[in-house]
Order: structure tokens, then sequence, then C-alpha cells
């Protein structure tokens, strides 16, 4: 039972052995090959110049044609960028829109309202659920109004358009807001329009 074994082992390595010789043979060969291509061009025969030049034109060939495809799939790639960001800008306001329309609905029937009743409050009530529902639907979109009344003035998120003396509070203290101010995703897209106090003189 050892015996075929044995046999068995020694004629794996006798193949492997066989078959690593013919590895390494086609290996010199090929590098005999390659050193043969490698001849320097001032050693080359006419014929073998002609062969080289051959070879490199079509290789040149190749490449500029791999070099105008990629050109024309960038080219593509770029009217496919700015076509995409053409149409992100012209509907990315879509969503808010959308939500605002309601308001616009409640602002026309506030006005017909008034206009077969004719009451005051019935009107200010109805432009101050409007107003509130327009302010519910733009908070949702990240706006939020800026601090301002009692707040001390803060040059990064108020606007001061004038001073007045005002004893019951400290110097530089907003009392009055002209215009609201608001963040957008915490990013001041408008200042708060304040007065400020300031000591008596």
């Amino acid at each position: 039972m050892v015996q075929p074994v044995m046999e068995k082992e020694e004629q794996k390595v006798e193949e492997f052995s066989q078959e690593e010789s013919k590895e390494q043979t086609r290996g010199e060969d090929e590098l005999k090959t390659h050193e043969k291509k490698e001849v320097p061009l001032e050693k080359m025969t006419k014929a073998e110049l002609i062969e080289k030049v051959k070879e490199v034109k079509t290789l040149v060939e190749k490449n500029f044609d791999l070099y105008l495809r990629s050109q024309a799939d960038l080219e593509n790639l770029k009217k496919r960028a700015q076509k995409e960001k053409t149409e992100l800008a012209k509907f990315s306001n879509e969503s808010l829109i959308k939500q605002l329309l309601p308001v616009a609905d409640s602002l026309e029937k506030a006005i017909t309202h008034s206009e077969e009743v004719n009451l005051i409050d019935g009107l200010k009530e109805g432009v101050e659920l409007t107003l509130k529902g327009l302010m519910d639907t733009l908070e949702k979109a990240g706006l939020k109004a800026v601090r301002s009344v009692g707040e001390s003035f803060d040059p990064n998120f108020h606007e001061a358009v004038s001073q007045l003396e005002e004893s019951s509070v400290r110097p530089g203290t907003v009392i009055q807001e002209l215009q609201k101010g608001y963040l957008l995703n915490e990013r001041l897209i408008r200042p708060s329009m304040v007065i400020i106090s300031k000591n008596k003189t």
C-alpha cells in the first residue's frame, strides 16, 4: 500500500517539475522575443523600421480614437450636468410654492368675504389666520424670525437705523423693531431693522 502512494507522489513531483521547466522555457522565449523587439532604431533594417512605424501609427490612431471618445463623453457629461442644474434651479421651490398656494387661496377668500359682508373685524381675523398659515409654512421650510426687542444690539443680526434715549433699559438694547429679520436654516437672510437705546445726554 505504501509503495503505490510513494510512486504517485513521485509522479506528481516529476509532473510539477516538468511543468515548471516548460513555464521557465516559455518565459525565456518571451524575454528573447521582447529583447528582439526592443532593438535600437539605429540598428534596425529598413523593413524593421517600416514595421515599427506601422505599429506606432496603429497605436497613435488607437490612442487618438480613445481620446476623442473620452472628450465626447466628458462633453456629454457636462451638458447633462448643466441641464440637471438648470432643471433643479427652475423647480427647486416647487415644494414650497405648493405649500403656499393654500395661503393665496385664503387671501382671495378673505378679499371676497370682505366685499360681500363689509366687516372690518372679519377681514382682520381672516388676514391674521392667513398670516399664521403663511408663517407656519415658512417655518416648516426652515425660516425663523430673529429675536430683537429686549435683546442687546448684535450687528450680526440687527441693523440699527436710529437711537433713542431710554433710561429703563441698558444702552445698546433693541427697544423697537421696524422690520423683522429672518434666518433660513440658521443662516441670516435679512437682518432686523431696529431702534436701539442710548444714555440720556
